[in-house]
This record gives C-alpha cells, sequence and structure tokens, in this order.
C-alpha cells in the first residue's frame, strides 16, 4: 500500500481576510486553498469576500476575478469554460467537480474550493497530473490494427460506433480517479476509474485490432482489480459518465475469456 497523499489539507491554517469594496450588494465568500511548496510554509486557506454583482455565476468565474481584481497571487488551471477540457478540476463543496459548470448559487454558506485530492500539490489549486496522464499513455489510446490504413476513414456501423457512447465523452479531468479511495491507497499501481474507462474505449472499438493485448495488460490484481465498485467516480463525473460500469464490462470480458 502506497503511503496517502492528503494534498496537506489535513494541516491547513486559517489565512488571510480580504473583504469586499464599500457598497457591495451581494456578497458572498469564496475560501480558497493556498499552498507554495517553494516557501516552505504550511497551507493556507484565504477568504474573499467578492460582489456577486461584479463576476459570472459560476465557482471558475470568482476565482478569475479573485485573480484579477483581488489577489494576483493566486494559482489555478483553465481553459475552454465550456467543460470540454477538463483543466479547472478541483474539489468545490466537498466535492470533485469542474469550476466552470459549478454554479456559485449551488451553495449556501462559504465557497470552500480546494485542489484535486489525494494527488501532490503543485501549487495553490493546481494538481501534479504526471502520474494520471503517464498511466493514461500506458493504455495506448489510439488505434492499433495491422490491416492496410484505407484511403479514407475506417467504418464503422451504426451499432458499434454506439457501442463508444458514454466513453469517449470523458475529458481526463481526473475527478473520478480522486474521488476513488482504491486510487488514492494504491495510486501507483491501480490505473484508476478514469484511465480504465479509456481502456474500456479502445477494448470495444470494433475498427482496433489490438482487443486480446490490451486485455492482457489489464488482467492484474492491481491494474484492474483494486476496483471494489465503491462508486465514487461515477457519482462525481461531471459528464455524467459511469466510469464503474466500464470497469465491470473489462472483468466480464476478461471473465468470459477465461471459461
Amino acid at each position: 500500500m502506497s503511503g496517502l497523499r492528503l494534498s496537506l489539507s489535513s494541516g491547513v491554517r486559517k489565512g488571510k481576510t480580504f473583504a469586499p469594496g464599500a457598497g457591495a450588494a451581494a456578497k458572498k465568500p469564496i475560501q480558497v486553498y493556498r499552498y507554495d511548496p517553494d516557501t516552505g510554509e504550511p497551507p493556507r486557506l484565504d477568504t474573499y469576500e467578492i460582489d456577486l454583482e461584479k463576476c459570472g455565476p459560476m465557482v471558475l468565474d470568482a476565482l478569475i476575478y479573485i485573480k484579477n481584481d483581488i489577489d494576483p497571487t493566486l494559482t489555478f488551471r483553465r481553459s475552454c469554460r465550456e467543460g470540454v477540457c477538463g483543466s479547472c478540476a478541483m474539489n468545490i463543496d466537498g466535492t470533485n467537480t469542474l469550476a466552470c459548470t459549478k454554479a456559485i448559487a449551488e451553495v449556501d454558506e462559504a465557497v470552500a474550493v480546494y485542489p484535486l485530492p489525494h494527488l501532490p500539490v503543485v501549487k495553490d489549486l493546481v494538481s501534479d497530473l504526471t502520474q494520471f496522464y503517464a498511466q493514461y499513455a500506458s493504455i495506448r489510446p489510439w488505434l492499433e490494427t495491422e490491416t492496410p490504413a484505407p484511403e479514407r476513414e475506417r467504418l464503422q456501423g451504426k451499432a458499434d460506433r454506439a457501442k463508444l457512447d458514454g466513453l469517449y465523452e470523458c475529458i481526463l479531468c481526473a475527478c473520478c480517479s480522486t474521488s476513488c479511495p482504491s486510487y488514492w491507497w494504491n495510486g501507483e499501481r491501480y490505473l484508476g476509474p478514469a484511465v480504465l474507462l479509456q481502456a474500456y474505449r479502445w477494448i470495444v472499438d470494433s475498427r482496433d485490432g489490438a482487443t486480446g493485448e490490451r486485455l492482457d495488460q489489464l488482467d492484474d490484481a492491481f491494474r484492474l482489480y483494486r476496483c471494489h465498485t465503491i462508486m465514487n467516480c461515477s457519482k462525481t463525473c461531471p459528464k455524467g459518465l459511469n466510469p464503474a460500469k466500464a470497469i465491470g464490462e473489462i472483468k466480464k470480458l476478461l471473465a468470459a475469456r477465461s471459461l
């Protein structure tokens, strides 16, 4: 069992409080995890009282407002602002989600914003996803076939194409994997929900010619079978996907192959 990586949030101290400007009509406290490993200081939780009339409705809008107008030292990832890229994945109000699709109004009290749990923290809300991406690369997320390349695209029937629904939409935000206790405890060996869902996406693709090799790679006590169907992954996925079902389908294919 690997050591737990708690993103240092178990030792978070109270940080600074930034009051809104005079005349703020609709105030909302945003509590943001702050940590810079280069300083050697423990993490803290800063509170920003923002004027909701001066920023958009989403948590990402609040973070951008804080960085642009209150505290330029705040660090976080973001890109598309449309729930497509997965860059702004973080833990908001106790749940892993995307800051760009999480409405401020959904949180009754102060909005607590932390980085994705159980990953090393690069700075503030930026988690280190190096291992996550290495695991994704290990499943060879591309078509593998020995047949000559066609002059146009490789054709696929409607029924086979439908098998990819609920799989190809994964944006690799890592919300599911970092919500999984099995991944927290065995992250170096267990591939985790996101990567296994992606693996199944290529296993079930009728155009791929390496199904047997892909199953051989996953037939391992840790890579696949550390999944204990806790279901946190399916509950937290911001795209409404079901990684637990995909993992179950892989297990069924391996069981059927052994009969």
